[in-house]
């Protein structure tokens, strides 16, 4: 399969560079998703949109059976590019700085070379071009228009730095955190400074709050189960003599276990409560979910180490520790089983060792030919099981 996509290699690593240069924004990936359309048109592949900026491309095979759902995230970041490459951002202040459009144009690579193989494919495929994956928006957007209704299995993949090209990672079980968002309100009286006895002072106890959530981690927490609860905002109060009535925290809080999340959640709202009930408080607990924990399927990760085999040899899939970022590719696996890749952009001489998110960014473009036969074997094998 490699040697077949080398031959499409150009027009893969040509879609990446203009990608490139075009970055544009979650939610906002609307010349993204015209050149995604128009690639898929000229393959003759059935199209659905969805939100506000994604695409289902649909490619029957020549029986029914199973469905295999693959995807790749398109937005870019707010970021100044420094990466120096010839074909960097045009747009000042937005820059492909996580890889999306390599991932975009590995799956247009995939979804040329299988439209070509219409007639050995026993099954359907659906390419997921979904916008908003750094926003955690975009996949519900697919799934709000029934893209994952009938899938059996879906497949998604992210470049890193910790492999050298040509080199992935696939394992089974927990491969990145959960991630929530929790806003806490303590409301009191406001004062004078000079008589704080007559109101109800809420920095202090927003303090001890603070300092108190690790005993969370701590005390309540199994140590085998990864959690981080970092508070990254504190703002409280007017003014130096003014008490200060209101006091607000944002915490960011990663996990990998579900169970784990809860006994979290149960903590934080009890603690505030505890502490604004000893100062004679008011305390509000509010908690956004950002991202669910990745988990992939023990016997998909098995296929999906057969297919990468074929593709990048043996011995190729190395062992990675769990990440603490988080993705929104695990709301697809509330509704089918699924596996996710992480395939290996290191090259020293090309300047290719930054992590996602550094304006300095680059990938090996060699990469890309492993990424698309990645797709196109997993969507196979799958399909041919």
């Amino acid at each position: 399969m490699l040697n077949k996509v080398k031959e499409y290699e150009k027009y893969i690593v040509d879609l990446r560079r203009y990608f490139h240069e075009n970055p544009e924004l979650s939610g906002q990936e609307f010349n993204t998703k015209r050149v995604v359309v128009e690639e898929l048109q000229k393959l003759g592949i059935e199209i659905k949109e969805a939100g506000n900026a994604s695409v289902i491309g649909i490619l029957k095979g020549y029986k029914k059976g199973k469905t295999v759902a693959l995807r790749a995230d398109m937005d870019a970041l707010p970021i100044i590019e420094q990466s120096g490459v010839e074909f960097s951002s045009k747009t000042p202040g937005i820059m492909h700085a996580c890889g999306h459009d390599a991932h975009t144009a590995m799956l247009l690579g995939a979804a040329k070379i299988l439209s070509e193989m219409k007639e050995e494919i026993p099954g359907e495929i659906r390419f997921f071009f979904q916008e908003g994956e750094e926003t955690f928006t975009g996949a519900k957007k697919i799934i709000e228009v029934g893209g994952m209704n009938g899938v059996d299995a879906c497949l998604g993949m992210h470049g890193m730095p910790e492999l050298k090209t040509g080199y992935v990672n696939i394992q089974s079980g927990y491969r990145m955190a959960g991630c929530d968002t929790i806003y806490v309100k303590f409301e009191g009286v406001s004062g004078h400074g000079s008589v704080p006895h007559l109101a109800k002072d809420t920095i202090h106890p927003a303090c001890a709050f603070v300092t108190d959530l690790q005993g969370i981690v701590t005390k309540n927490i199994n140590a085998q189960d990864p959690i981080v609860i970092s508070v990254g905002k504190f703002v409280g109060g007017t003014k130096a003599n003014v008490v200060a009535k209101y006091t607000e925290i944002d915490i960011s809080m990663r996990y990998f276990n579900p169970q784990v999340r809860e006994i979290a959640h149960e903590a934080i709202r009890r603690h505030a409560k505890a502490i604004a009930d000893a100062y004679e408080l008011k305390a509000e607990v509010r908690i956004e979910e950002s991202a669910l924990s990745l988990y992939n399927d023990d016997e998909l990760s098995i296929l999906a180490d057969d297919s990468a085999a074929k593709v990048f040899g043996e011995g190729k899939n190395k062992t990675l520790p769990r990440y603490m970022g988080s993705e929104d590719m695990p709301y697809y696996f509330k509704h089918a089983k699924g596996v996710y890749a992480f395939l290996g952009y290191r090259n020293e001489e090309k300047e290719a060792v930054y992590f996602p998110h550094h304006e300095k960014f680059k990938i090996d473009e060699d990469y890309l030919k492993y990424g698309t036969a990645l797709h196109v074997q997993f969507a196979l094998d799958f399909l041919s099981k």
